[in-house]
């Protein structure tokens, strides 16, 4: 399960840090200091505050920082493999490659079981690739964007956040417990259940279900 305070900003470094440090030496527990609890606690009203501070025991996997690209990453993941085959499909691992930041909540295999197994395969086949291509940039976002600055995010909304994709539609995101939840226009709920892989061109938070902009 991810937990969602971690590294940067509410590890070793001191809230509110926006800015990520492309150079740092991961740790591979950490826990939320109690200055960091402090600042916010400000920030956060009580109900959302009262989360945050119970994740303080909470011991927290940390990435190491990757040279590939996220489009090599991807690609070479056995977790990812309908991802990758949809990324080549809709011709978007080169831009994954060579340009960036981008951040891509990146469904899972098992994520994709969630869909129609005949909605899948027809988009992977299809030549218009439209369609294909609208349902995976709906899962990136341009620019870093690390867990800890979705939290800023949600502490500055009062525990609410929306991202607009490269798509062009927003995805919402909220806390629920120790949790980040993402949510899309039709109710479609994803958590984020590993955080903060680095790569040259970006970050990848791995997700247990897929978001959509359009029904299908």
């Amino acid at each position: 399960m991810f937990r969602a305070f971690h590294r940067l900003g509410i590890g070793e470094c001191v809230i509110p840090k926006v800015e990520f440090e492309e150079h740092y030496s991961p740790v591979p527990l950490m826990r939320v200091p109690f200055l960091a609890l402090v600042l916010l606690g400000i920030l956060l009203p009580s109900s959302l505050f009262s989360q945050v501070k119970s994740l303080s025991s909470v011991a927290v996997p940390v990435y190491t920082f990757n040279e590939k690209s996220i489009s090599e990453t991807t690609l070479g993941s056995e977790d990812h493999r309908v991802l990758a085959a949809a990324l080549k499909a809709a011709d978007l691992e080169e831009i994954l490659h060579s340009q960036g930041p981008f951040t891509l909540f990146a469904p899972s295999d098992e994520a994709f079981t969630c869909l129609p197994e005949d909605k899948m395969e027809h988009l992977l086949k299809s030549e218009d690739k439209k369609a294909l291509r609208s349902l995976l940039k709906y899962h990136i976002v341009a620019g870093e964007i690390s867990a800890s600055k979705i939290l800023l995010s949600l502490c500055r909304g009062e525990g609410e956040a929306s991202f607009t994709t490269v798509q062009g539609k927003k995805i919402f995101a909220t806390i629920e417990g120790s949790d980040i939840i993402l949510t899309d226009e039709f109710g479609n709920r994803a958590q984020i259940v590993k955080a903060d892989s680095q790569q040259r061109n970006g970050v990848i938070h791995v997700i247990d279900n897929v978001i959509v902009p359009v029904k299908i």
